[in-house]
């Protein structure tokens, strides 16, 4: 990958986005957006401000800022977890070391691009208000939750495809992300002693919303449950694809674990 094709890239669909949100920077608007979404303002509000003050052809800093804070949180909770004395049993210590250097080279990526764009790294409260209380003392709990992480950003990425295709080099880059997530959301998914992917909308214990969609059998318009009946339940069809989640969707769900957006 070449970065000065990324930062070209960036720099020719945002130069006329500078002058129409005259003193809000890149950084100051995702910013906003993600604190509102955090703040339950949903995803009218998260629309409105970006409407606002970007044009539909200005959105891939947007677009990198969203991924670079997903890549944060995946970041640092490898990094907690790794950091702390017994809670990976040895025989999975590698696959989490590995999972932990690919998110922080995205990361490193995704700040190089953006430049002084780069939204700073939130902080983050892993336990989600207590929703995950044991994170970093049940080795269970904290399997579950890289679960979450990596099924939401494998989903995420999907999601922005369309976003960047005004941008193929970042698309390019994208997509090589995505592929990689696709594989962390896979083998933690064996470590939890589940298939690799994702049947239907089941949560197994996770918040629902991170399967919402996932149970759809309808494909290119065509329905498949009809296509192939001798699939019934359409467990192995839902299987076979994956969907997106919106940005206000995934937002929405990783908001509980952003404690607070530093500046």
């Amino acid at each position: 990958m070449n970065l000065q094709n990324i930062l070209s890239e960036i720099e020719k669909v945002d130069g006329d986005a500078l002058a129409r949100i005259e003193h809000m920077s890149r950084r100051s608007i995702f910013q906003s957006l993600l604190k509102k979404t955090v703040a339950g303002a949903g995803a009218a509000a998260f629309a409105g401000v970006l409407n606002q003050t970007y044009a539909q052809n200005s959105s891939v800093a947007d677009v990198l800022n969203y991924a670079l804070t997903l890549e944060y949180l995946e970041a640092e909770f490898y990094n907690m977890s790794l950091a702390t004395p017994g809670l990976i049993p040895s025989a999975a210590r590698a696959y989490y070391q590995q999972i932990a250097n690919h998110e922080n080279a995205h990361v490193a990526l995704l700040k190089s691009a953006l430049g002084s764009a780069a939204v700073p790294k939130p902080t983050f409260d892993f336990t989600a208000g207590g929703m995950f209380g044991t994170v970093f003392s049940s080795t269970e709990t904290n399997y579950a939750l890289a679960q979450a992480f990596e099924d939401t950003g494998v989903r995420a990425y999907k999601g922005q495809a369309t976003a960047l295709m005004s941008a193929p080099a970042i698309l390019t880059v994208a997509l090589q992300i995505h592929s990689v997530e696709a594989r962390h959301a896979a083998r933690i998914r064996f470590l939890r002693g589940q298939n690799g992917w994702i049947s239907k909308s089941e949560a197994s214990g996770l918040p629902a919303a991170i399967y919402a969609g996932e149970d759809n059998v309808i494909q290119g318009g065509v329905n498949l449950s009809v296509a192939f009946p001798q699939y019934p339940g359409g467990n192995r069809i839902t299987e076979a694809f994956d969907e997106p989640l919106t940005m206000s969707q995934v937002l929405a769900i990783a908001g509980p674990f952003i404690k607070s957006l530093n500046r």
